[in-house]
């Protein structure tokens, strides 16, 4: 399937924000928002977009960091101490906004994807935004919400070794879904840690691990976006 990608700029408050967008070609389809790692809106990330898109979905990604990523966690650290939690809660607002308006055909719902820091945006933004997100697909993070406002089904990929996010808080969070009464499937992938899907992490990357992810992912994103 031909992909058209590139980056868009978007409406917030009295200002302006960008995203890299991915659209699939032929037709309106399903929306999904794409939230990064605290790395920011890299090239690993706008390919999550792209893989998304050849899959049948329109894929926004925020560029959270407004043009800066990081290789390193230290600059990583450094980037993610920068961030204005409230300016980037305006930011993903209008970012639902425009994947709302543009492109998709969404049935006024979306997905959301997000990884470590995304993950708990995508989590917030389930509270946030309930009536439009419909899925939710966590990956390595987590955010302790009250879960009973949220509308939507809820899809987890974790690592059975990760020091930024123990199994602990996992299923913490999966207690407090199950007890707000959604639909909940988390999975611990064996011998892996943080960051177990991004390749472009060699020490922590686990090809097995982030092929049967993104298997379930698209899978549980078909079954509750698709409006046919």
């Amino acid at each position: 399937m031909s992909v058209y990608a590139h980056m868009v700029e978007f409406s917030v408050s009295r200002s302006r924000a960008n995203a890299y967008l991915a659209i699939p070609e032929g037709g309106d389809v399903p929306g999904v928002l794409v939230l990064p790692a605290w790395w920011g809106l890299t090239d690993f990330f706008k390919g999550v977009c792209v893989r998304l898109a050849k899959s049948g979905f329109v894929a926004l990604a925020p560029d959270i960091y407004h043009g800066k990523t990081a290789t390193t966690i230290s600059e990583a650290k450094r980037l993610r101490s920068k961030l204005n939690s409230a300016k980037l809660n305006k930011e993903l607002d209008s970012a639902t906004d425009y994947l709302l308006a543009t492109f998709a055909e969404t049935g006024g719902r979306i997905g959301v994807v997000g990884f470590s820091l995304g993950a708990s945006w995508a989590l917030w933004l389930a509270t946030a935004r309930p009536k439009e997100v419909a899925a939710v697909v966590t990956f390595y993070g987590t955010s302790k919400e009250d879960y009973k406002k949220a509308h939507a089904d809820f899809l987890g990929h974790y690592a059975e070794h990760d020091e930024w996010e123990p199994l602990d808080s996992v299923r913490e969070l999966e207690k407090r879904l199950r007890a707000a009464g959604k639909e909940v499937e988390f999975n611990v992938y064996p011998s892996t840690t943080h960051w177990f899907f991004e390749e472009n992490q060699p020490n922590a990357y686990n090809p097995e691990a982030a092929k049967l992810a993104w298997e379930r992912t698209l899978r549980f994103l078909h079954t509750h976006l698709d409006l046919q």
